[in-house]
């Protein structure tokens, strides 16, 4: 029973991850890219990691696949937004089906360079580490 537990786990991990690649191929912009890999490749590693812990059936194994797991959780969402927020704001477009731009207006390129209407921080006032 724990072989087909096991096989089950494995088997449905193996496929979030393949729909995470394929999804990595087929999306036509950055933004898309991460949120199908994100989401299916984190999902995936998820039940891989669920499954070896089944299998070996060990308290000390099962303690790390739980806590790679939580790292997993709490680390790829994070990194997901951080590296789509540095893509808007470098200046990578989105892709020309997109409906809405939740951003659109709320920053203004200075220099080439996206700034916050709401950073009240003069560039006269950032230290530098050659300032110090």
């Amino acid at each position: 029973m724990t072989d087909l537990i096991v096989g089950i786990l494995a088997f449905f991990g193996t496929i979030f991850i393949f729909l995470a690649a394929v999804g990595l191929l087929r999306m036509p912009d950055t933004y898309l890219r991460i949120s199908v890999t994100t989401k299916a490749a984190t999902l995936g590693i998820g039940l891989l990691l669920v499954a070896a812990a089944v299998y070996f059936k060990d308290l000390s194994i099962t303690t790390r696949v739980m806590a790679i797991l939580l790292f997993i959780l709490l680390t790829a969402p994070v990194s997901a937004h951080l590296i789509g927020r540095t893509s808007y704001f470098s200046g990578i477009r989105l892709w020309k089906g997109s409906v809405m731009d939740d951003l659109e207006g709320k920053y203004q390129r200075i220099s080439g360079v996206l700034k916050s209407e709401t950073d009240d921080t003069p560039e006269d006032n950032i230290v530098h580490d050659k300032d110090k």
